[in-house]
């Protein structure tokens, strides 16, 4: 008798702890469940990739609009040319221009509980695609591009997506884009990056980000024109603007003088002067001698080598003669690498 007493004690004793193990592991397993991943409300599988971004939306961008446990909801908005998107179930336009996927998340659920749809919705926002961040790379680069910028795009990746510089191209990249000012006006302004610095050197101060609404701008490198009693009169290209070319230099890569040169004379002719100036005279004898330092050319000069005659031409006469209307026109004559 005592001992079938005992039993029923230590039966009792145990059952609670029994229990508690049995509750403790359906409580377990409950949680493992909630956690699963796959619950109602998230993007299906298959649905197009998220951009990964913190960046401001803007006009005819596209949204993947996720409430949770509200799968009618659910789905693509794209943002209308006047910054607004229209939610189903939501009688007020909701204009997200400038915002942050994060403050449009905010919008949506303040407007769903204002009219009283949802007590207390959850939402998420994400960028599927951008349409509001144009970059476009023009001038000298081989592929012309008008592309998106993503989050951490800068301008090597500009320069990359064009395909990279032209043998043409100059020495400087020009990107053009809009600040704001103190009186909070709009103005665009150019920004002159070394091509060297960026491509070669590789300094990473001006490889410049990139945050839509820019143009890269790539130059084609300037012209000297080289004309006379050359071997080869031509265009020479200046691809850099540090002073390496001189007049020495261009007479030299129009294969030197020929056999009526005039050797101790030229003429420097800008651009930008009268066109019956006569030109700067050069004394080529006393550079060669090293007596006088070599003349340094600038992008558009021409360089004129008179016959042994020793008749002086203006710059009028020069263009009449060889067609050089513009710049350009010299490169028909023939073009130096």
């Amino acid at each position: 008798m005592k001992a079938v007493i005992v039993f029923l004690l230590a039966l009792v004793v145990a059952l609670p702890s029994g229990a508690q193990t049995a509750s403790a592991a359906s409580g377990s397993q409950t949680a493992t469940q909630a956690g699963t991943p796959g619950s109602a409300g998230a993007v299906p599988a298959g649905s197009p990739e998220i951009v990964q971004s913190d960046s401001a939306v803007g006009p005819d961008d596209v949204l993947s609009l996720t409430v949770f446990d509200v799968p009618e909801l659910t789905r693509q908005l794209r943002v209308g040319t006047d910054g607004n998107i229209r939610v189903p179930l939501l009688k007020k336009k909701i204009n997200v221009n400038g915002m942050l996927p994060g403050e449009i998340e905010n919008a949506i659920a303040d407007e769903l509980k204002a009219e009283g749809i949802l007590v207390d919705p959850v939402v998420s926002v994400a960028v599927l695609e951008y349409h509001s961040r144009p970059v476009s790379v023009v001038g000298a680069v081989r592929l012309p591009v008008t592309f998106q910028a993503m989050p951490n795009t800068h301008l090597l990746d500009a320069i990359t997506r064009a395909g990279g510089l032209t043998e043409n191209a100059g020495s400087d990249i020009i990107v053009t884009h809009a600040i704001t000012t103190p009186d909070g006006k709009s103005t665009l302004i150019n920004q002159r990056i070394p091509a060297n610095k960026l491509l070669i050197d590789a300094d990473d101060s001006v490889n410049i980000p990139l945050h839509g609404g820019e143009e890269v701008r790539v130059p084609e490198a300037g012209r000297v024109y080289v004309i006379g009693d050359v071997r080869h009169p031509g265009a020479i290209g200046v691809h850099d603007t540090t002073g390496n070319l001189t007049v020495l230099k261009a007479i030299a890569m129009s294969d030197g003088f020929d056999g009526f040169a005039k050797k101790k004379k030229a003429y420097i002719f800008r651009r930008e002067g009268s066109p019956d100036q006569d030109g700067v005279f050069v004394d080529v004898q006393k550079i060669l001698d090293r007596k006088i330092p070599d003349v340094t050319l600038q992008a558009n000069d021409i360089l004129y080598i008179p016959d042994n005659t020793g008749k002086r031409v203006t710059l009028r006469a020069i263009e009449a003669t060889i067609g050089l209307g513009s710049a350009a026109a010299a490169a028909a004559i023939y073009t130096h690498p």
